[in-house]
C-alpha cells in the first residue's frame, strides 16, 4: 500500500511540474504568435492591395447574419473570418475566408476586392495541400487566375456552371475547388454586405 501512495504521489508532482511548464512555455510564446499571425495578415491584405498604404486598412465586424448566409447559399464548408476596409471602402475590401473542403484541410485565403467589385488579389494565409499537387494553388499562375476579374461568381472549367471558368490545377481538384469557394464566399460577403 504505501508503494503505491508514494508512486501516486511521484505521479502528482510530475504531472504538476509538467502542466507549469507548459503553463509558463505557453505565456512566453503568447506574444510572439499572437504577433507573428498579425505580421503574415497585414503582408495579406498588402499582397492584395499592393498600392495601399499599410495604415488605409481598417478592420469591421463581419456581419455574421449575412456570413452564415453567404456560407449557406454556396453550400460549402467555410466561413468569413475578417473584413477590412481599403481607405474606408473607397479604394475596396479585404475579406479573409476559409473553405474547409481542401484536401489537406482548411484553406483559408485573403481575398482583395476593389470597390466596383473587381478581385484585386488573392493570398493565403493557410493551405496544407500536397506537395507538387494542391500547394501548386499558391503559385502565381494559378491564383491570378482571379485577379482583375469582375464577376458574381467563378467556377470550376470541369465542373461548369455560371460565371468565370478557372482552370483545375492537374491531379489537385478538390484544391481548386476549395480555393474557388473561399474566393466565391469573399465576393458573395462583399456583393451582400456592401
Amino acid at each position: 500500500m504505501n508503494k503505491i501512495i508514494k508512486n501516486t504521489l511521484i505521479l502528482t508532482v510530475i504531472t504538476l511540474v509538467a502542466g507549469l511548464l507548459l503553463g509558463a512555455a505557453y505565456e512566453i510564446t503568447k506574444e510572439p504568435i499572437a504577433q507573428s499571425e498579425e505580421n503574415a495578415k497585414r503582408e495579406a491584405w498588402q499582397a492584395v492591395f499592393p498600392d495601399a498604404d499599410a495604415d488605409a486598412f481598417e478592420s469591421v465586424d463581419v456581419d455574421t447574419d449575412i456570413a452564415n448566409q453567404v456560407i449557406k447559399d454556396l453550400g460549402i464548408s467555410g466561413s468569413i473570418d475578417e473584413v477590412c476596409t481599403v481607405d474606408g471602402g473607397e479604394t475596396g475590401y479585404v475579406i479573409t475566408t476559409t473553405d474547409g473542403e481542401g484536401y489537406g484541410g482548411d484553406i483559408q485565403v485573403t481575398v482583395g476586392i476593389t470597390a466596383d467589385g473587381m478581385v484585386s488579389g488573392v493570398s493565403f494565409l493557410s493551405i496544407s495541400e500536397t506537395a507538387g499537387l494542391g500547394m501548386k494553388a499558391t503559385e502565381a499562375s494559378f491564383y491570378e487566375q482571379y485577379v482583375g476579374v469582375q464577376t458574381d461568381q467563378f467556377y470550376v472549367s470541369k465542373d461548369g456552371g455560371e460565371g468565370e471558368p478557372i482552370d483545375a490545377l492537374s491531379g489537385a481538384t478538390i484544391t481548386t475547388r476549395a480555393v474557388t469557394g473561399a474566393v466565391n464566399a469573399a465576393l458573395a460577403y462583399f456583393q451582400n454586405a456592401f
